[in-house]
């Protein structure tokens, strides 16, 4: 993982625990940018889909399958949410 100083990953990144947070019913203070959605208490396939399907409304972006699935952590996600932004 890289850390990244960019105002638009860090608010991306921000928005994206926010909304973990909120589907996987976690307390925000718990969730960093290098939380692995995997290991958080209560994740299951369904609701990862659902925290996709979230992060894509909020952003009114399309996210790939291929992307998505192959990161785990928050700042992943961000990162994959910033490229598909950015095309």
């Amino acid at each position: 993982m890289t850390t990244s100083s960019d105002p638009t990953t860090d608010r991306i990144t921000e928005t994206v625990r926010a909304i973990v947070a909120e589907v996987l019913d976690t307390p925000a203070a718990e969730l960093s940018p290098a939380t692995d959605l995997r290991e958080v208490e209560g994740a299951d396939s369904i609701k990862v889909l659902r925290l996709i399907a979230r992060i894509e409304r909020e952003y009114d972006v399309e996210l790939e399958d291929s992307d998505v699935f192959g990161v785990g952590t928050i700042a992943e996600v961000a990162e994959v949410v910033r490229k598909a932004l950015d095309q």
